[in-house]
């Protein structure tokens, strides 16, 4: 199996519009929430860390963030961004224990923990409220997994592994 590809600049947002007329974007972030974005100063519209834009102000709004960038202090400099992908330097995260970006997770072998066996490649993460649920594909087939503590026995995305216990009934349709 080839080495699993852990990006260095990582998806978090994409900007969907203009907000005001000084030059102000309108983010839908693609975290757990939108003030996950605050904590950061730099962002990139390239996904190789180019296009760097340095915030100088960052607001929740709604299902959005409000982010005034440098320099982009005209709604036509503001409305040439629309449709950018925004991503952010790994380096500049700290997550906590146990929590792991969904780039990071997909692609990764799952395996059960107490078989051995290969159950499958994690291919989506769905967020329910509750949980988040693991699309884990193997065969054309997809499993539904809830991703929480008594299931997920190990993650390593450096390896693209996991492992976990299936709850009984998921996978029971194997032979």
């Amino acid at each position: 199996m080839e080495p699993h590809m852990i990006k260095q600049f990582i998806e978090t947002g994409k900007i969907v519009g203009t907000h005001g007329v000084k030059g102000m974007v309108r983010v839908q972030p693609w975290s757990d929430s939108g003030a996950f974005l605050s904590f950061f100063k730099c962002f990139y519209t390239g996904e190789d860390g180019t296009g760097k834009l340095t915030a100088t102000q960052i607001r929740p709004h709604g299902n959005v963030v409000l982010i005034a960038f440098q320099g982009v202090d005209t709604i036509e400099a503001a409305e040439a961004l629309r449709g950018k992908i925004l991503y952010i330097d790994r380096g500049d995260i700290r997550l906590p224990d146990g929590r792991y970006f969904v780039a990071d997770l997909l692609d990764c072998e799952v395996f059960d923990f107490d078989s051995g066996a290969l159950l499958g490649m994690l291919t989506d993460v769905s967020e329910t409220g509750a949980n988040d649920v693991w699309h884990i594909t193997k065969g054309g087939r997809e499993y539904l997994v809830p991703a929480v503590e008594e299931v997920i026995v190990s993650v390593e995305p450096e390896a693209g592994k996991i492992t976990i216990r299936p709850m009984k009934g998921i996978f029971d349709d194997e032979d």
